[in-house]
């Protein structure tokens, strides 16, 4: 039987602090939320693992290293609204809910935002809503956003939609994949204007409608 308030603070002791996450309501929020809630039963051993854990139709959950150190990044307030791109079976939305004032997940498979919903519900996570839509749309409908976290995988395109709907002085934080190696990074707007900067290496499996357009050479 696996002691899985143990392995919650083995996860950050040995993983999201030695990352240079100090920021405390990341690591209270870690700790808190229950990871093997969020994925299939046949991966809850391994959810604490160092590595994504696999969810299915391509799709993972994050690494914890690599989704503390995102969060980390992108300096989320109390009092902002964050979108969470592909929020998979919800774990992504549970955390950030303890981060701000509210969440709008998107996510575009029906049987993972029904599932991400029900787990939400289940704990109690007041503050996060799960819509099923195309991720590469984001929810217009409900921006401008304060923050943009790709919570669900890589991007290997310019997300210009998302872009789109972040208010002014908003961030988005992804990873960026090109030919099999990937960057996390930080995306600020300024006005008409989106400076993008590399923060740290990171890899995941591409969202669907993220891939990279096929280019033509004459």
């Amino acid at each position: 039987m696996i002691d899985y308030t143990q392995a919650r603070e083995t996860m950050v002791d040995g993983q999201v602090r030695p990352a240079d996450v100090t920021r405390n309501n990341i690591i209270a929020a870690m700790l808190e939320i229950p990871r093997e809630k969020f994925v299939p039963a046949s991966q809850r051993t391994v959810a604490y693992v160092d590595q994504d854990v696999p969810l299915g139709k391509g799709r993972a959950l994050l690494a914890p290293r690599t989704f503390s150190k995102m969060l980390d990044t992108v300096e989320i307030a109390p009092n902002e609204t964050v979108l969470d791109v592909g929020c998979g079976l919800g774990y992504s939305s549970a955390v950030l809910a303890r981060l701000c004032r509210g969440v709008i997940a998107v996510e575009e498979d029906e049987a993972m935002a029904t599932s991400a919903e029900a787990n939400l519900t289940a704990l109690a996570v007041d503050g996060a809503v799960v819509l099923n839509a195309p991720l590469t749309a984001g929810v217009p409908a409900e921006g401008p956003y304060d923050v943009i976290v790709v919570s669900g995988g890589a991007i290997a395109t310019e997300p210009t939609a998302l872009y789109d709907q972040l208010a002014d002085d908003g961030r988005l934080i992804a990873i960026w994949m090109n030919r099999g190696t990937g960057q996390v990074r930080l995306s600020v707007k300024s006005g008409d204007d989106v400076a993008t900067r590399w923060v740290f290496d990171a890899a995941a499996p591409i969202l669907p409608g993220f891939e990279a357009k096929p280019s033509f050479a004459f």
